[in-house]
C-alpha cells in the first residue's frame, strides 16, 4: 500500500522549490498544472533565469505578464500561441523546432529538466497516477528530471493507456480542484465545408484516420459521419473524434493494430470530451514517441493523415507554422503523420488550406486578399512539410495529388485549385521561375 499523504505539498511549497537557472517542463496543453502556474508569479524577481518549457499552453496565469517574464522567466516552447506571441518584445520567448514524436527525446539530449510537473488524475489503488490528458513527452521528461511533481484533481479524467507514473517515480503531489484546460469548438464556414467534403471523398469505409482541430477538421469529421468502420490513430483526441465514436462511424474494427481502440498521444477539447474519455476502454493514450512514430503509424493499413497549412508554394513546400519569420504555431506531428500515412499500405496524406487570406496592407491599412498558393514561400517561412513528403493538397476549389509528380506537374495542379483570380499571375510566375514553359 502506498503512503499517499507522505508526498503532498502545497502549490506554494512547490513553487518554493524553484531555484535560479532551473528548467521547469510543464505538461502539454490541458496537462498544464493550473495551481502551480497560478502561483509561479510569486517568485518573479526573487529568482533569475528560470526556463519554463511548454507546448500549447492553456493556463492564463500572471507569471506570463511582460513584467514578470522580464524579471525572472525564459519561455521555451514547442508550439507558439497568441499568449506567447504577445511577449515577443521581451526577447525571452523562443520556439523549439521539433517533430512531435521526438520532442521529449531531443529536449532531454539538449537540456534535462530540474522539474517536470503535470496535471494528473487521482491515484489508483496501486499508487499508479495517470497524466490527465496525454503522454506526449511527460513520461520521457520525468525519467530524466531531478524532481517530478504531479498536480492531481478529482476533476481530471482517468484515461487508460501508457499514460502513467508509478508512485515511486513521483517526488511530490499537489492536491488541486482544477479542471483540464479546454479549447472552444470552432464553427465551420462555407469554405471549411467545401474542403471537408473534398477530403471526406478521399476517405473510404474502414480507413484509419488522423485529424486535428479547427474549422476544416471539424467539417471533415462532420462528413466522416457518413462512413463506416473507421479507425483512429491520431496524435490528438478531439471533440470531433468523440462525436464520430458516438455515432458509430468510428469503431476500429478494421485496424491491423490496436483493433477497436482510438489511439492518441494527447487530448485537447471540451469538458464533455474529457468526461467521455474517463475510464473509456475504447480510448488508448500512448507515449508520444510511439504514437507519432511514422513506422508505428504505418502499422495500420489505409492510414489517412489530415493536416492544415498556412501556405504552399508551387513546388509543394508547405509552411504550416509561421507567417514569414513570425512563429504562429508549431510543426507538431504534421511531418510524423504525413510520412507515416504515406508508408502505410494504401495510405494517404492530405494537406488542406483556404485558397486565399484577407490581410491588412501594412502601408495603406486597407484590407487585401492574398493567395495562399504562392510561387515561393515568403522570406523566413518555415518549411513544416518538405515537398518530398506532400501527397494530396485540398482547397475549396478541389483536391490534387502531388505524389510522384514533377515540379512542372505540381505547378499545374496547384494552380488549378488556387483562387481563380490568382491563377493567371501564378501561371506567369511559374514560367518566370522556370517551373513551366
Amino acid at each position: 500500500m502506498f503512503d499517499y499523504r507522505s508526498k503532498i505539498i502545497t502549490a506554494e511549497q512547490a513553487v518554493g522549490l524553484v531555484r535560479d537557472g532551473f528548467n521547469i517542463t510543464v505538461g502539454l496543453g490541458a496537462n498544464e498544472p493550473v495551481a502551480f502556474l497560478s502561483n509561479l508569479h510569486h517568485i518573479a524577481g526573487k529568482v533569475k533565469d528560470v526556463t519554463i518549457t511548454n507546448c500549447l499552453p492553456t493556463v492564463i496565469a500572471p507569471y506570463l505578464s511582460e513584467e514578470n517574464v522580464r524579471a525572472s522567466f525564459w519561455i521555451d516552447s514547442w508550439f507558439s500561441t497568441p499568449q506567447l506571441r504577445s511577449l515577443a518584445a521581451t526577447g525571452r520567448v523562443s520556439f523549439i523546432p521539433n517533430h512531435l514524436h521526438l520532442a521529449g527525446i531531443k529536449r532531454n539530449f539538449h537540456r534535462k529538466s530540474d522539474i517536470l510537473i503535470s496535471m494528473a488524475s487521482m491515484p489508483e489503488e496501486s499508487g499508479r497516477v495517470r497524466f490527465g490528458a496525454g503522454n506526449t513527452y511527460e513520461e520521457k521528461i520525468a525519467g530524466e528530471a531531478d524532481i517530478v511533481i504531479l498536480e492531481i484533481s478529482p476533476n481530471v479524467p482517468h484515461v487508460l493507456g501508457q499514460d502513467y507514473l508509478n508512485w515511486d517515480e513521483i517526488d511530490y503531489v499537489i492536491e488541486s480542484d482544477a479542471f483540464l484546460g479546454t479549447i472552444p469548438i470552432p464553427q465551420s464556414n462555407a469554405r471549411d465545408l467545401a474542403i471537408g467534403r473534398s477530403i471526406a471523398d478521399l476517405i473510404h469505409d474502414g480507413d484509419c484516420v488522423q485529424v486535428g482541430i479547427g474549422g476544416i477538421p471539424n467539417a471533415v469529421c462532420q462528413y466522416l459521419s457518413e462512413k463506416k468502420d473507421l479507425g483512429v490513430h491520431t496524435e490528438m483526441m478531439t471533440t470531433g473524434i468523440m462525436e464520430l465514436m458516438k455515432s458509430g462511424s468510428v469503431n476500429g474494427s478494421r485496424k491491423q493494430q490496436d483493433i477497436g481502440k482510438v489511439v492518441c498521444a494527447f487530448a485537447l477539447g471540451t469538458q464533455e470530451m474529457y468526461a467521455y474519455m474517463n475510464d473509456n476502454p475504447d480510448i488508448f493514450v500512448g507515449r508520444g514517441e510511439l504514437v507519432n512514430d511514422p513506422y508505428v503509424i504505418a502499422g495500420n493499413d489505409n492510414q489517412v493523415s489530415i493536416n492544415t497549412t498556412v501556405e504552399v508554394d508551387l513546388t509543394g513546400q508547405c509552411c504550416s507554422e509561421s507567417i514569414g519569420t513570425l512563429q504562429i504555431s508549431g510543426t507538431g506531428g504534421q511531418s510524423d503523420t504525413a510520412v507515416g500515412a504515406q508508408i502505410s499500405k494504401n495510405g494517404r496524406s492530405v494537406i488542406a488550406l483556404y485558397s486565399t487570406v484577407e490581410k491588412k496592407n501594412a502601408e495603406t491599412g486597407d484590407a487585401e486578399v492574398l493567395s495562399k498558393i504562392v510561387p515561393t514561400l515568403r522570406p523566413g517561412a518555415a518549411v513544416s512539410l518538405s515537398r518530398n513528403d506532400v501527397d494530396w493538397v485540398v482547397t475549396e476549389y478541389g483536391a490534387v495529388s502531388l505524389r510522384g509528380t514533377t515540379v512542372r506537374e505540381r505547378a499545374q495542379r496547384l494552380i488549378s485549385v488556387a483562387h481563380p483570380e490568382f491563377r493567371d499571375s501564378l501561371l506567369s510566375d511559374a514560367r518566370k521561375y522556370g517551373f513551366l514553359l
